[in-house]
C-alpha cells in the first residue's frame, strides 16, 4: 500500500522562502516527518516546479494503484484546471494540504480550484500539517478497508 505526497512550485525553498509565513523547516525535514508518520505505509514523496510534472505524477499514482494522494499544489492551487482534472480521476482519497491558512492571506489565495474535487483540506498547521495529513490518510484508508 502506498500514498503519494506531491508538492508543487517553490516548496523546494521551504526554510528559506518567507519564513514568517512558512517557517524554517526544510522540505527534507517535512519528508522525514511524513515517512515517520506513515509507519508501514510506503510513501512516494516528490516536489516539482513544473505543472506538467505534477499532473504526470497524479497519473502515475492512478496507474500504480496508489491508495491515496496528499497534495500541496502551492501556487497551482489557484490557477491549474489541468491539475484539478487529474485529481478528479484518482479513485481514492485525496487531501489538499497548505502550510499557511490560505483564507487568512491575500484574496488571490482564497479560491482553491482543488478543494471542490478533493476528499479533505488541511491548511494553516504549518509544516506539521504533513504528518497530520499522513495520519489522517492512514485512518481514511483503514476505514475503507473495514467498510
Amino acid at each position: 500500500m502506498s500514498i503519494h505526497i506531491l508538492n508543487g512550485p517553490n516548496l523546494n525553498r521551504l526554510g528559506k522562502r518567507e519564513p514568517e509565513i512558512y517557517g524554517h523547516t526544510t522540505l527534507a525535514e517535512v519528508e522525514a516527518w511524513s515517512r515517520a508518520a506513515a509507519g508501514d505505509i510506503q510513501v512516494v514523496f516528490r516536489q516539482t516546479n513544473a505543472e506538467h510534472q505534477l499532473i504526470d505524477w497524479v497519473h502515475e499514482a492512478i496507474d500504480s494503484g496508489a491508495r491515496g494522494i496528499i497534495i500541496n499544489p502551492a501556487g497551482l492551487t489557484f490557477t491549474s484546471v489541468p491539475v484539478m482534472d487529474a485529481l478528479k480521476m484518482f479513485p481514492g482519497p485525496v487531501i489538499e494540504l497548505h502550510i499557511s491558512n490560505i483564507h487568512r492571506r491575500e484574496a488571490i489565495y482564497h479560491k482553491s480550484l482543488m478543494s471542490g474535487v478533493v476528499t479533505a483540506v488541511i491548511a494553516g498547521l504549518g509544516p506539521r500539517g504533513y504528518p497530520t495529513a499522513v495520519r489522517s490518510m492512514s485512518e481514511m484508508l483503514s476505514d475503507q478497508a473495514i467498510g
